[in-house]
């Protein structure tokens, strides 16, 4: 009897945490991509530096199924670039020290989502472009936010405690 509360409470305990990898990796990740992008010299240029934000939007318009909507990025390219990094910067914080966990992991969907429709909509078989695989590890953090070893866990506590 003994022994099978232990293993009960080993199974409990491993799935309590199992969401913390993904946390890690996502938040460094997202964290390391937006500072990525703010110290490359080209991210901000214009549309003759073809490695800039607005020179690979214009590139995939044509192919995105949400090609209009990127008509829109192209009217102020910088500040859409910005904040994209912003973004990529915020959800990988947010994810990171579990603070509103889901509205991060919210954001890191549509991040991702916004990439697999224009950067990785012509990769052909469609599991070979990343972002997709990404967009759908935020998926489990959506429905499970963060709620263990977060700030989000630790607000919820002391809101306990005072109830």
């Amino acid at each position: 009897m003994g022994g099978t509360l232990t293993l009960q409470r080993l199974k409990a305990q491993g799935t309590t945490y199992a969401l913390l990898p993904l946390r890690v990796f996502l938040g460094v990740t997202f964290v390391y991509a937006a500072l990525y992008k703010y110290t490359d010299p080209h991210y901000l240029g214009g549309l003759s530096d073809p490695t800039s934000f607005a020179a690979m939007t214009q590139g995939v318009k044509g192919s995105s199924p949400i090609g209009p909507l990127l008509d829109l990025a192209l009217k102020a390219p910088t500040a859409f670039a910005v904040v994209f990094a912003v973004g990529e910067l915020a959800a990988g914080l947010g994810i990171l020290f579990g603070l509103l966990g889901r509205v991060a992991a919210v954001g890191g969907v549509l991040l991702n989502l916004s990439l697999f429709l224009t950067v990785s909509w012509q990769v052909s078989p469609y599991f070979l472009g990343n972002d997709l695989i990404y967009l759908m590890a935020w998926l489990p953090l959506v429905l499970a936010g963060t709620p263990y070893l977060s700030v989000d866990s630790w607000l919820a506590s002391r809101r306990g405690r005072r109830e």
